[in-house]
C-alpha cells in the first residue's frame, strides 16, 4: 500500500526498543541529521522552490535567554512545514557582533578601554580578571581592543550555536555569517558607497541625540523614553522698558545657550513682544521673541526659552528661525571652559565661570544656586515627573550636541519617500495584520533622517578619507572613495590609493573617517549579505526577495523598517513577501523577560529538565505577536505529549502497523471496514485540512492546537476501543482494517507533529521507517490525502465520538461503584437519540469489548436538561456490574 516519498522511506523491519523516553535524543539526532545533511539547502535551484527565511542574527555579547528560545522556536516550525511542504528551505543563522553591546561586554569581562593614541602591541594578553576600580583598567590600542571583541564574540557564538541546535533549530549551520567578518564589512561597505553615489547618503554637520557616557551619537530609532523626576523653574527675562517676561523651565542650566524666546502667534499675552529683543537673567544676553505654532500657550508661562539645543523643539525653532547656534555641552557632557564669546557683559562672564567646564548636572545646581542668590527665582520650583530621552542601552539623559555625522534618507525629511516606504508596508504580508500599523505610525512620525555614524570602535568602518587642504581643514564635501577591489577598507589604518602612509594627518595629505557604522546599518542587510548580493548575482536572484522575515515586535522601527529602507534604495523593491512579529516573554508579574531586569531565564536549563520538545510545544502553542507566560506547566504537558507519542507508537507498532500497511491511495483505503476506523480517519481528515490551512497562514498554534487534539482522541479513545478486535478476536478482516488505521494514523501524526516535536517524532520514524520524518512530505499536501480523504468519505466522523462518550459512562458507572474497570458488566442500557443509536451500533462491538458489557442495550429518548441547563443527550440509565467478591 505504501508509497515511497522522496527517495528516502524504504520498508525496513519494524524495530521498537523495549523502553522508550525522551532522554539522549537530541544528541543522537543531531549528530544524525548533520551528518545526512538532512537540513542543507540546495544551491542548484530555482526562485520557485526555495522558501528563504531572513532569520534575525542574536547579538553576540552575553548569554541567550528564554526569549530567544521562544521566538527561533516559533520561526524554526515554519521552516519545517515549508520544508515538509517541498520546498528548498534557505535557513542561514548569522551572529550580530559589532557595535556598542560587543564592546560593553569587552570593556567589563576584561577590564579594557581602549585609546587611539595606544600603539598596538601584538603579544597582548588581558588580564585574568578585571580590576574593580574602571580608572584602574588597561587601557589598550584600538587594534588590541578589536581583536579582543572578535575573540569574545566568537566564544559567546559557539555557546549559541550549541543551544540552538539542542532545541533542534533546523538551521544549515554552513549558511553561518558574522556582521563583523570580511564579508560582512565587504556588502555593507559597497552598499553604503552605492547610497553615497545614489544621494541617499549624505554627511552634515547639525544637532545629534549624544550619549555622554558612551561617547557616541544615537538615532532617533534608538530612543527611549523614561519617566524621570524634575521641576519647572519660574524666572524672568526683561525687556528694554523693564517690565518682566517670565519662562518656566526645567534646564535653567541651559540658559547661557539661549538664543531666543517663542510664543504662539494668537497668544495675546505675547503678541506685543514679537520681534522685541530681551536681556537674559544672570548672563546680560540679549535674544529676540519669536512667534511660532509649536509654542503652546498653555503650557507653563505660554512663553518658552530656546536653547541650542535641550529638546527636539529647539531643533526645530533653531532650524526654522534661523537661530544662532550657542552650543555649550560638548560630547563629553560638560560646558565649554571658555566663556562664549556672545556673554559680553562682566556679571555675566563671571557667571558663567560659576558653570565651565562642569558636567549637567553640576551646572544645573550652579544656575539654580545663582538664580535663588540673587533672588530671581519667581517662587517655589514646581516638582514634575517627565518623559526624557535615553539611548536605549544607556543610564544618562541624552544631550543635544553639535557635531558631523553621516546620514542616509529614511523620509524623515522628505513627504515623498516617506509615502513611498509607507506603501512598501503595504507590499508585506504581516503576521499578525494588526503589527502593521506600528511600522506605518512609525513612518509616518520620523523627524529625521537615519543618522548611521556612530563613535565607535569596534564595527564597520564608513570607508572613506577625506582630504587635507593645506591648512590641514578636512574637505567633507569630496570625500575619497575606495575602489571596489579594495573593499573591505579600515581607513583609519588603509591609505586611499594615490597617497602614501605619510601623507596621513598632514597639511595636503589625507586623514581616514574614524567612525564606524551604526550596527543596524549592517544588520540592515541581512538579506543582502547573507544572499551574496554583489558577490553571486544568480545565488541572490534565487532568495532575493526573501519569504520571510521572523523577528520581534519591539524592533519593528529599527530593524524592519531599516531593512525595508535599504531594499528600496538598493535593489527598488520590499526585502520579502512575509514579516512574522513573535511576541515578548513575560515573567510571573506580566513583565517582559530582559537581562536588564534581572527576570530571565537561562534556556539551558529548562531544555536539560524538561527536554526540547518539551520547550518548543510551549514555544509554539503561542500564536505570533502574542505576549505570553513562561508558563513551566505547558512545557510538563509538552513533555507529556512527547512520551505519550513514544508510549503509543510503541503499542501501535506492537500490534502489527507496519508501513506495507499505511493506506496511501483510494484503492488502499477498501482494506479499511469498520465504522470506528473509518471514524477516526474521518476525523484525522477534518485535523489535517484546516491544520495544514492555518500553517499555510503562520497560524502554527491552531495547527498545533487540532493535531494535538486529535492526538489525544486516537490516544486515549481510538485505541483502548480497538484493543480486543486488533488482537484478532473478530477475524482477519476485522484485524486488518484496524491495524492498516493504526499505520495510516501514526503515519500522519508523526509527519503532523514533525515541526513541533521534531526529535520524539524521527525517534518514532526510525523504529519502522528508513530516512528521517523531516524528509517526508506533510500529509496535508493534495498529493497524500487520497487514502485518508477517501476512507474519510466512508465514515462518519460522529461515530467515534460518540462511542467515547458511551464507555466515558460505563468506566464513570465503574468508578462510582468503586470497583475495577476490568470488572464485567452484566448488563446495562443506554437512552440516547435516534441519531446517536445509529453511531453506537456501528462501534457497539468495540464499546462491549472495550467495556467488557455482556448485554447492552439501546434505548431510544429524548435529550434532557440538567439542573445545570446542560443538554443531555446520552445516559446510562441501567447498569448491572459481576460480583468482584
Amino acid at each position: 500500500m505504501a508509497e515511497n516519498e522522496m527517495g528516502t522511506d524504504t520498508p525496513k523491519t519494524v524495530n521498537v526498543p523495549d523502553r522508550v523516553g525522551l532522554e539522549g535524543l537530541e544528541d543522537k539526532f543531531n549528530a544524525r541529521w548533520a551528518e545526512n545533511r538532512v537540513y542543507a539547502f540546495d544551491p542548484n535551484t530555482t526562485r520557485n522552490d526555495v522558501f528563504s527565511i531572513d532569520t534575525p542574527p542574536p547579538t553576540a555579547s552575553g548569554s541567550l535567554h528564554v526569549g530567544h528560545v521562544f521566538s527561533y522556536t516559533q520561526t524554526d516550525v515554519i521552516a519545517r512545514f515549508m520544508r515538509m511542504c517541498g520546498k528548498n528551505v534557505f535557513y542561514p543563522m548569522g551572529w550580530d557582533d559589532n557595535g556598542l553591546p560587543t564592546e560593553r561586554r569587552v570593556q567589563n569581562f576584561f577590564g579594557v578601554r581602549t585609546d587611539t593614541s595606544v600603539p598596538y602591541d601584538p603579544n597582548y594578553q588581558p588580564p585574568e580578571k578585571p580590576a574593580k576600580n574602571r580608572r584602574d583598567w588597561d587601557v589598550v590600542s584600538r587594534q588590541n581592543f578589536i581583536e579582543l571583541c572578535l575573540a569574545q564574540s566568537r566564544d559567546d557564538e559557539v555557546i549559541y550555536e550549541q543551544l540552538f541546535t539542542q532545541l533542534g533549530l533546523s538551521v544549515d549551520w554552513d549558511l553561518s555569517y558574522r556582521t563583523i567578518d570580511a564579508h560582512s564589512r565587504e556588502v555593507s561597505q559597497r552598499a553604503f558607497l552605492q547610497n553615497l553615489a545614489d544621494g541617499h547618503a549624505y554627511n552634515a554637520e547639525a544637532p545629534t541625540m549624544w550619549d555622554v557616557s558612551f561617547q557616541t551619537a544615537v538615532a532617533q530609532a534608538e530612543l527611549e523614553d523614561r519617566e524621570v523626576p524634575g521641576a519647572y523653574y519660574r524666572y524672568a527675562f526683561y525687556a528694554d522698558d523693564g517690565s518682566e517676561i517670565f519662562i518656566e523651565t526645567t534646564r535653567p542650566e541651559l540658559l547661557p545657550a539661549c538664543s531666543a524666546l517663542v510664543a504662539h502667534p494668537e497668544d495675546d499675552r505675547s503678541k506685543h513682544l514679537f520681534g522685541k529683543t530681551v536681556t537674559s537673567p544672570l548672563f546680560d544676553v540679549q535674544v529676540e521673541v519669536y512667534p511660532h505654532e509649536l509654542a503652546q500657550p498653555d503650557k507653563g508661562a505660554g512663553i518658552a526659552m530656546v536653547c541650542t539645543f535641550g529638546d527636539q523643539n529647539d531643533i526645530t525653532w533653531w532650524r526654522e528661525l534661523q537661530l544662532p547656534t550657542r552650543t555649550l555641552i560638548g560630547r563629553d557632557g560638560r560646558f565649554a571652559r571658555d566663556t562664549p564669546e556672545w556673554i559680553t557683559s562682566e556679571r555675566g562672564a563671571t557667571n558663567y565661570a560659576a558653570v565651565a567646564g562642569k558636567t549637567v548636572f553640576s551646572a544645573q545646581k550652579a544656575v539654580i544656586e545663582m538664580l535663588e542668590g540673587a533672588d530671581l527665582l519667581d517662587g517655589e520650583p514646581e516638582k514634575i515627573t517627565h518623559a526624557v530621552n535615553f539611548f536605549e542601552k544607556g543610564d544618562k539623559p541624552l544631550e543635544i550636541v553639535t557635531s558631523r555625522q553621516w546620514y542616509l534618507r529614511n523620509g524623515g525629511r522628505d513627504a515623498e519617500l516617506r509615502h513611498k516606504l509607507t506603501e512598501r508596508g503595504n507590499e508585506l504580508e504581516w503576521h499578525p495584520g494588526f503589527m502593521q500599523s506600528r511600522y506605518t505610525n512609525w513612518v509616518e512620525n520620523l523627524t529625521g533622517d537615519w543618522l548611521v555614524s556612530r563613535q565607535r570602535v569596534f564595527g564597520v568602518a564608513i570607508p572613506l578619507w577625506y582630504r587635507l587642504d593645506d591648512q590641514g581643514n578636512i574637505d567633507y564635501d569630496n570625500p575619497i572613495v575606495p575602489s571596489d577591489a579594495q573593499l573591505p577598507v579600515d581607513p583609519v589604518d588603509d591609505v586611499p590609493e594615490g597617497f602614501t602612509a605619510d601623507q596621513r594627518d598632514v597639511p595636503g595629505g589625507f586623514t581616514g573617517d574614524p567612525d564606524v557604522l551604526d550596527t543596524w546599518a549592517t544588520s540592515s542587510l541581512t538579506p543582502q549579505i547573507i544572499g551574496q548580493w554583489s558577490k553571486d548575482e544568480d545565488y541572490f536572484a534565487n532568495v532575493f526577495p526573501f519569504d520571510l522575515r521572523p523577528q520581534g515586535h519591539d524592533i519593528i522601527r529599527t530593524w524592519l523598517f531599516s531593512t525595508v529602507v535599504r531594499a528600496d534604495q538598493l535593489q527598488n523593491t520590499v526585502p520579502w513577501k512575509h514579516t512574522a512579529l513573535s511576541g515578548w516573554v513575560l515573567d510571573p508579574q506580566r513583565q517582559k523577560m530582559s537581562k536588564s531586569k534581572g527576570n530571565v531565564v537561562v534556556p539551558s536549563d529548562i531544555l536539560d529538565q524538561f527536554g526540547s520538545d518539551a520547550v518548543r510545544y510551549w514555544a509554539a502553542s503561542a500564536r505570533l505577536g502574542a505576549d505570553t507566560a513562561y508558563e513551566v506547566n505547558q512545557m510538563k504537558i509538552g513533555r507529556r505529549l512527547a512520551i505519550k507519542l513514544l508510549n503509543a507508537s510503541k503499542f501501535a507498532l506492537n500490534l502489527g502497523a507496519t508501513e506495507d500497511k499505511i493506506v496511501t491511495s483510494a484503492a488502499d483505503a477498501n482494506v479499511i471496514s469498520h465504522p470506528l476506523d473509518q471514524s477516526l480517519l474521518a476525523q484525522l481528515h477534518e485535523a489535517i485540512v484546516p491544520a495544514t490551512r492555518a500553517f499555510e497562514k503562520y497560524d502554527y498554534a491552531r495547527t498545533l492546537n487540532l493535531v494535538e487534539t486529535f492526538f489525544w482522541h486516537f490516544t486515549d479513545d481510538y485505541i483502548e476501543l480497538i484493543k480486543d478486535r486488533a488482537y484478532g478476536s473478530r477475524g482477519e478482516a476485522e484485524q486488518a482494517s484496524v491495524v492498516a488505521t493504526l499505520a495510516t494514523a501514526l503515519d500522519a501524526l508523526l509527519r503532523l507533529l514533525a515541526p513541533f516535536l521534531p526529535f520524539a517524532t524521527d525517534e518514532v520514524w526510525s523504529w519502522w521507517r528508513k530516512g528521517s520524518v523531516h524528509e517526508q512530505a506533510w500529509p496535508g499536501l493534495e498529493n497524500q490525502l487520497g487514502g485518508i480523504a477517501q476512507a474519510a468519505t466512508s465514515g462518519d466522523a460522529d461515530v467515534l465520538t460518540t462511542v467515547t462518550r458511551a464507555i466515558s459512562r460505563i468506566r464513570k458507572a465503574k468508578s462510582d461503584a468503586k470497583v475495577k474497570q476490568r470488572t464485567e458488566v452484566l448488563s446495562a442500557t443506554i437512552t440516547t437519540t435516534e441519531a446517536r443509536i445509529e453511531e453506537l451500533q456501528a462501534g457497539l462491538d468495540d464499546l462491549r469489548a472495550a467495556g467488557n458489557v455482556s448485554e447492552l442495550n439501546l434505548e431510544q429518548g429524548e435529550a434532557v436538561t440538567t439542573e445545570d441547563d446542560e443538554i443531555v443527550d446520552l445516559r446510562l440509565t441501567q447498569v448491572s456490574l459481576a460480583d468482584t467478591e
